[in-house]
């Protein structure tokens, strides 16, 4: 098992670089290659951090490269000599001591939205994330249903309708996690065997205990666990309620007593866990430390 943070490390510190879409247009490709090199360093850095301390599973930034999926690109940053050197350097580590890396595209990327132009720029910011995870040697883009839009069961069709026309490159990476608010683990399960084979589930625990289904764990985790198939390892997120075990904001560290229910639901399933709390990295060396797997301890 496998466990990981995501985007940023409290420790070293990290700092990865953006700007403002108006200094793509008057600085252009130059300004942007210079941040991309810089984020592709802070990746570089952080994986040999996590290395050196037993984190074998890590979130990286959409923002590696600003404005990515923007059509206002016309930089190939994916061929870039300069970017696949250091994206080798990456991609050896991760094959070295057997690393996962992972994405996930923001709220406003939506397979389930009836606006043209909304779904214009989802499909190209999927495009981005895809380019991005064969860039790395990623194997995961993490992505909720979407907005419900007064129709959740419309909603769910017209997803499964938007997936099937998606690029095959983005459909091998595609992942469906449940929200804490509209799309519960029943309607993900639903949606994923809606597709053949089945989109592969993330099952998050928290999310599940802030929007549960109807169905039980016992009925629904099968299902989760055989969407991946025999290819890739399942992964599941886990996060502790800020002031409550309901709370949807996420609290700095994950509770061992949680991490604890995590393990117990999962039952003898192999699987990795990515921790969803604010204090990053930090937070994963305390549940290692509780799990007895500090490195030099």
């Amino acid at each position: 098992m496998r466990l990981g943070y995501a985007s940023i490390n409290l420790s070293i510190p990290s700092k990865f670089r953006t700007c403002r879409l108006q200094t793509v247009e008057t600085e252009g490709v130059e300004k942007v290659k210079e941040l991309t090199l810089h984020n592709l360093g802070e990746v570089l850095k952080i994986v040999k951090w996590n290395i050196e301390h037993g984190i074998g599973l890590y979130r990286v930034t959409s923002n590696l490269v600003p404005f990515g999926s923007h059509p206002i690109h016309s930089w190939r940053w994916w061929e870039d000599s300069e970017v696949l050197e250091i994206a080798a350097e990456i991609k050896q580590l991760k094959s070295q001591h057997q690393l996962r890396l992972t994405v996930h595209p923001g709220q406003f990327t939506l397979l389930t939205t009836p606006n043209a132009e909304v779904l214009q720029r989802s499909i190209w910011d999927l495009e981005y994330h895809a380019r991005l995870m064969e860039l790395l040697d990623g194997d995961v883009i993490v992505l909720h249903v979407g907005g419900a839009y007064g129709d959740k069961e419309a909603a769910k069709k017209r997803f499964l309708h938007h997936y099937r026309e998606l690029d095959p490159s983005i459909l091998k990476l595609l992942c469906l996690e449940n929200d804490d608010k509209t799309y519960n683990l029943q309607d993900v399960v639903e949606v994923s065997y809606g597709h053949s084979p089945p989109i592969p589930i993330i099952f998050d625990i928290h999310h599940h205990r802030c929007n549960p289904s109807s169905l039980p764990l016992t009925e629904l985790l099968p299902k989760v666990i055989q969407s991946w198939g025999h290819v890739r390892r399942p992964k599941v997120h886990i996060s502790s309620g800020k002031t409550s075990p309901t709370d949807t904001a996420h609290h700095d560290f994950v509770f061992e007593e949680d991490l604890d229910e995590l393990l117990a639901v999962m039952g003898d399933h192999s699987f990795d866990v990515m921790l969803e709390s604010k204090k990053k990295d930090i937070s994963c060396l305390r549940i290692l430390k509780h799990l007895g797997r500090v490195k030099g301890e």
